[in-house]
């Protein structure tokens, strides 16, 4: 390529007239080429380029975990204005009759309880003076003394009975009221003259008792049974001056 260009640069001068001495050039065979330099430095980073238009949206990702427990329940809000009251419905068809109230089992134990509980209460008020709840029972006194036929009339008239206990708790609860009062009291029984056996009043068999040791030993001959302080019986003319206790 060298060689090409002094020939065109000779060309040029003889064209033009001018006289220049050449000289002898000689022509050699073409080198070996040589070895690629290194790599310069990256240039500058070009400027942004206008933003595009978005692409389209991306498939739906996996379900998440299991969901979070719920938010505790708001504070209540205030009350509402009430609405305005609605018309009067139709009245309804006319129902089968009901049993009379004589039939009704379950209307009368209501109505014997109610019975028995204004029984109780009004006896108690009666007799003004202490009284002491065992189960469905009361027991109450008036602090006063009597004798036996005295105080079953006074405990008919409160609409109650002379107290005479059925188990082992009832006869607790009245040994606490005669040993509150520091005296005896008769107790609802009644003794056959002739056997010495005592019933209740209404004169259904004895189905507890709490007899002091060798008692009764009366024959028949004293009728009623007290109580002691300490709870036990004792079987006792019916005149004597007893606490008057009641039960309803």
């Amino acid at each position: 390529m060298l060689l090409c260009s002094l020939a065109l640069t000779l060309i040029l001068l003889v064209v033009s007239g001018i006289e220049c001495e050449v000289k002898e050039i000689c022509v050699g065979s073409l080198g070996i080429p040589g070895a690629p330099g290194s790599h310069g430095l990256p240039g500058r980073d070009g400027r942004d380029g206008i933003k595009g238009d978005p692409g389209p949206p991306g498939p739906m990702g996996p379900p998440g975990g299991m969901p979070g427990l719920p938010g505790r329940d708001g504070l209540v809000g205030a009350p509402g204005i009430a609405g305005e009251r609605g018309e009067k419905g139709k009245p309804g068809e006319r129902g089968p009759p009901g049993l009379p109230a004589y039939l009704d089992e379950e209307l009368q134990n209501t109505l014997h309880n109610l019975r028995h509980q204004i029984s109780q209460s009004t006896g108690v008020l009666s007799l003004q003076g202490s009284m002491l709840r065992v189960g469905k029972k009361v027991f109450s006194t008036n602090g006063q003394s009597a004798n036996f036929d005295a105080i079953r009339e006074l405990c008919d008239r409160a609409g109650g009975s002379i107290a005479v206990p059925r188990s082992p708790e009832e006869n607790d609860a009245i040994a606490s009221i005669v040993k509150k009062h520091n005296t005896y009291t008769y107790l609802g029984l009644a003794g056959d003259p002739t056997s010495g056996v005592f019933y209740y009043l209404d004169k259904a068999p004895v189905n507890y008792t709490n007899w002091y040791p060798g008692e009764p030993r009366g024959q028949g001959k004293e009728k009623c049974v007290e109580m002691y302080k300490d709870g036990q019986w004792n079987d006792k003319s019916c005149l004597q001056y007893r606490l008057a206790i009641c039960e309803f």
